[in-house]
């Protein structure tokens, strides 16, 4: 089954966790292009700061599985991209990637073996951790889809919440939503068809994100709504998570927590 992120509140993520102030009010700046070595060290620099680190320890101990003191979190490796399928690329402009950046994620294990995942992104007032999500989504489906595609770009649809891998003028499935979306694989045209036939009508500026329907395409992701087919927001819905311009007017206040979707 994959995996769905169901969203808390900021206030309640603020009150939990302690968020510092300055990052819940950080403003909205575009995210660099590309994941170069510079932003992947800065990124990474932000995972492992010490207030970072202490918010890790009350994410972790928020359930009683681990006190406080004992969760002692680390975050493992480097931070890795993580894509989103691109607005403009379902608009059709001219030399538009399938994806585009959205946040960069750090690996977090705690003591007793708990994992979740830092989204960083670039704030008006430096890299930051946005959110912290359970589990380990955005590594596992980069592994699977260096593994499928080599050189390819995993990103995620998270209209549906599928993830899939590009590269050349294929789109290949990683998940089980995404194989009910493209079969075994699909021409990169081919899926372009079928993401502007589904949100061609919700883009930014449009009647749509205007009548503020599940936020339109470029706000930050709502909570999934169990047994929902059509992703978050309800059948049809399209709320777009994501550390990109205009997505992180929320910065610092998500927490995200997956859960099974029967």
């Amino acid at each position: 089954m994959s995996l769905r992120a169901a969203a808390l509140t900021g206030a309640l993520t603020a009150a939990v966790l302690g968020l510092a102030p300055q990052a819940a009010s950080a403003a909205p700046v575009p995210q660099p292009p590309a994941a170069t070595a510079e932003v992947k060290a800065a990124a990474r620099q932000a995972a492992g700061a010490p207030d970072s680190l202490a918010t890790l320890s009350r994410f972790f101990a928020r359930e009683g599985k681990v006190t406080l003191a004992a969760a002692r979190p680390r975050v493992e490796g480097e931070a890795i991209p993580v894509h989103y399928l691109s607005p403009d690329f379902v608009a059709g402009k001219a030399g538009a990637p399938v994806a585009r950046l959205e946040f960069l994620a750090s690996k977090a294990v705690s003591s007793d073996g708990q994992q979740a995942a830092l989204w960083t992104a670039k704030t008006a007032a430096g890299w930051q951790v946005v959110n912290i999500a359970t589990g380990d989504d955005e590594f596992r489906y980069a592994g699977l889809g260096a593994a499928k595609l080599p050189g390819g770009t995993v990103f995620r649809e998270p209209q549906i919440d599928a993830w899939y891998v590009a590269g050349g003028e294929r789109v290949l499935p990683l998940d089980e939503d995404a194989v009910r979306a493209v079969g075994q694989g699909t021409t990169l045209a081919a899926y372009r068809e079928r993401v502007a036939a589904a949100y061609g009508d919700k883009l930014p500026g449009s009647a749509y994100a205007k009548g503020g329907k599940a936020g339109g395409y470029a706000a930050v992701e709502a909570a999934a709504s169990p047994g929902g087919s059509g992703g978050p927001g309800g059948p049809g819905g399209i709320a777009v998570a994501g550390a990109g311009a205009g997505a992180l007017a929320l910065a610092g206040t998500l927490l995200l927590r997956r859960t099974r979707r029967t």
